[in-house]
């Protein structure tokens, strides 16, 4: 019997060592493979797009013409197009500076469908905002999210966090 369960666990040893280097190319492992490169193009984009916010020089070519942005500003309309975000940012960078706290940390999103790793781009992060008028500052907790499409621009884009009452706080 002890001679048994060693031939059976070492036999187990053999399988696993050999599937760990088997060079299989299945489908879904390829669909998946390029769904990870697909998020790793779009995190940079993103990176992009957070430091050219921060520096009040946002590259809107990086989002498709038809984007919309969908948000939780108390008041503002269910969604936003481009020419819209492109007003508010405006109205914003004149008032108020920002900065991000710490380095983004982005999650591969999923398919609302499929619930398969996509291109999709999440993340959770805190920016500090600052009135110009009277240096107060306010610390703001993010979440947002960027779908983006097969040419790498992000075609919907949401965000949730408290903006009324942040901004309302350093009034």
């Amino acid at each position: 019997m002890k001679n048994l369960f060693y031939l059976l666990t070492v036999l187990l040893i053999l399988v696993s060592c050999d599937m760990k280097e088997s060079n299989h190319e299945c489908a879904s492992c390829a669909k998946s493979a390029e769904a990870k490169t697909t998020f790793e193009n779009n995190s940079k984009t993103m990176q992009l797009l957070f430091e050219g916010y921060a520096n009040e020089s946002v590259d809107y070519s990086k989002f498709a013409d038809d984007v919309v942005f969908r948000g939780t500003l108390l008041g503002s309309a269910d969604s936003l197009g481009l020419d819209e975000i492109k007003g508010i940012h405006k109205e914003f960078f004149a008032k108020y500076d920002v900065k991000h706290m710490a380095p983004f940390k982005y999650l591969q999103g999923v398919n609302a469908e499929t619930g398969k790793a996509d291109g999709s781009v999440r993340m959770y992060y805190a920016m500090q905002v600052t009135n110009t008028a009277n240096a107060k500052s306010v610390i703001v907790p993010i979440y947002e999210s960027f779908d983006f499409n097969d040419e790498g621009k992000a075609f919907f884009v949401q965000w949730y966090c408290d903006w009324t009452a942040s901004l309302a706080s350093i009034e």
